[in-house]
């Protein structure tokens, strides 16, 4: 008898089908003036769904996910994501309806550089426990902090 593992959650479609039917969240998107806006939306044995709220000029830095893969689809509005490529960052303008799935070595950068503010509906597998924030100085990634689930968000 041969055991097979389950197959790994698809994120992008757990993302898309959150973002489809948004009268099933909990909570309504906030817009905080001062930061993005964040909250759970979800969590389950291998993957947990956040929805994130972004004004124009607000944005993240540099990160990755402590080792989890993810995905994410912009529900509504424009973000701009940016990922170091040859030693620059290289950025991709995502309109309302696309989305992204990333590896668990994933480094980005999401903003706002558009005039409306956006929405955007992330799932991370397994649930996100560490986000180490870099910096690139002479196109070269550097760890400036790690932050830790529970502690810094």
């Amino acid at each position: 008898m041969t055991l097979t593992s389950p197959a790994p959650t698809d994120l992008h479609a757990v993302a898309r089908r959150h973002a489809a039917d948004p009268a099933s969240w909990p909570v309504r998107p906030h817009f905080d003036p001062v930061d993005r806006w964040y909250h759970r939306l979800a969590v389950a044995a291998d993957h947990e769904v956040w929805l994130l709220t972004w004004l124009p000029g607000q944005h993240t830095d540099l990160h990755d996910h402590g080792g989890s893969s993810g995905a994410f689809v912009v529900v509504s509005g424009t973000l701009t994501e940016e990922v170091v490529a040859g030693g620059r960052l290289r950025p991709a303008r995502l309109p309302a309806g696309a989305g992204r799935r990333f590896g668990a070595h994933h480094v980005h950068r999401v903003a706002n550089r558009d005039d409306e503010p956006a929405v955007s509906l992330h799932v991370y597998g397994p649930a996100l426990r560490t986000m180490t924030r870099y910096r690139l100085a002479g196109g070269r990634l550097r760890v400036a902090e790690v932050e830790m689930a529970g502690v810094s968000w």
